[in-house]
């Protein structure tokens, strides 16, 4: 029966993972753990393809405890009475080691099902997630578990499992087989720190060539065609989504027009073109807001031409955008004004409009008051000074002028005519 080749090589021993030094090294938390065959509660947190399932083999392997595993996309309520069931018996006598793979997928009930039994130690519970536990797990199985991150593997280390994957293949199907140089970083690199991706890309390319002949020779050519887009880590509705679109707001915050042309090149590979589009709009006036006002206006003349033109040429009025923002002189004094306005509203701090501020035209004939209002453009410089906020907040500051060119000439200017 066909075996992937990505099973036939999963390691059977600590010292065969690849990377995850951090948890996994000599002297970590979690090696220690293992080694003591002392196995709490853990939920594994990181992207597919970094060994979760591997270490939770190896930790069934060396506590002695009949592993079941469940995926939570195809399970429910019925495969974990199932497992429930074994407890207590000759199929289970020392309890059972629970692998539940995708545990965002399982509701509240499904995960409350698992409380009472991994509170008494009946069933030990590994929990694996590609997204971020505090999100996604319920409190009470968060609460009882120990949470270890395993994070995406350098090209480095998906090299050594290419490499030995390689070897294997050798050793197996007693062939020889010879690569062109660039074969195995290309591989390594195009899988996006997923070694089941790089395993499974050579065995497709090792099927592919390998003929009649005891000797199998790899192209570069080959490599990149099976290997296509796999280096792109991307879901809409997952962590990977909004890491990027972060990380591309952040580097046109942080003036770095290279690493924002990076992320905005991940994104738009991915066919997120509204992400992108919508993050560098916010950015103009989030970022860049009054040093360079006109950043509003340009940039949104980039949005609408993109959305106009669609991939592949919308790149390059974004690209335009994002070096414009990245480059710009930046202010957040208008985020950090309406911020705070904001949180007086939010706190109750509101109180009536002062009269002079209010519409005189809802006055009734009978009732006419005077509204006393003072118009600024009768005044010289067309500024008089008058309360414009409630009694409550009339001394309140929300704004504060930006150290940047333009803001500071503002501050300039109505310090003069204030003055006088």
């Amino acid at each position: 029966m066909y075996r992937p080749l990505a099973d036939e090589l999963r390691p059977t021993s600590l010292d065969d993972v690849v990377g995850q030094s951090e948890i996994l090294s000599g002297n970590s938390m979690l090696r220690r753990i293992i080694e003591s065959k002392q196995i709490p509660n853990m939920i594994f947190y990181g992207p597919s393809g970094t060994g979760k399932t591997t270490v939770a083999s190896i930790i069934a392997d060396k506590t002695n405890r009949a592993l079941r595993k469940l995926n939570a996309t195809t399970s429910g309520i019925a495969d974990i009475k199932a497992i429930i069931d074994e407890l207590d018996t000759f199929i289970a006598p020392d309890g059972v080691l629970l692998y539940l793979d995708e545990i965002q997928y399982f509701n509240k009930k499904q995960q409350q099902s698992l409380l009472e039994f991994i509170e008494n130690g009946k069933i030990t519970l590994i929990a694996s997630t590609t997204e971020n536990p505090y999100f996604y797990v319920f409190n009470a199985i968060l609460s009882r578990s120990t949470i270890f991150e395993f994070k995406q593997l350098s090209a480095s280390d998906c090299e050594k499992a290419v490499v030995r994957a390689l070897r294997f293949l050798e050793e197996r199907d007693g062939t020889k087989i010879t690569c062109e140089d660039g074969v195995t970083s290309y591989l390594a690199q195009g899988c996006g720190g997923d070694v089941r991706k790089a395993i499974n890309a050579i065995e497709l390319l090792y099927s592919a060539c390998k003929g009649a002949s005891s000797k199998v020779k790899l192209t570069l050519n080959d490599a990149e065609q099976v290997s296509q887009k796999s280096s792109m880590r991307y879901d809409r509705e997952g962590d990977a989504h909004f890491d990027i679109l972060s990380a591309l707001m952040k580097s046109l915050r942080g003036s770095d027009p290279d690493a924002a042309l990076h992320y905005l090149a991940r994104l738009l590979e991915a066919g997120d073109l509204a992400g992108a589009c919508r993050r560098i709009l916010c950015s103009a006036s989030e970022d860049i807001g009054l040093a360079y006002p006109m950043a509003v206006p340009i940039v949104k003349a980039c949005v609408d031409s993109a959305l106009q033109l669609g991939m592949p040429e919308a790149r390059l009025p974004l690209a335009e955008a994002c070096i414009l923002l990245a480059t710009a002189p930046k202010s957040n004094s208008g985020i950090t004004a309406i911020d705070k306005a904001f949180a007086d509203i939010r706190a109750g701090k509101a109180g009536s409009i002062p009269r002079e501020m209010q519409n005189v035209h809802a006055d009734s004939s009978e009732h006419k008051r005077e509204q006393n209002y003072k118009y600024p453009h009768s005044f010289p410089n067309h500024w008089v000074k008058q309360q414009y906020l409630p009694d409550e907040l009339k001394d309140t500051r929300y704004y504060d002028y930006g150290d940047n060119k333009t803001e500071l000439a503002a501050k300039t200017y109505w310090d003069n005519i204030k003055k006088k």
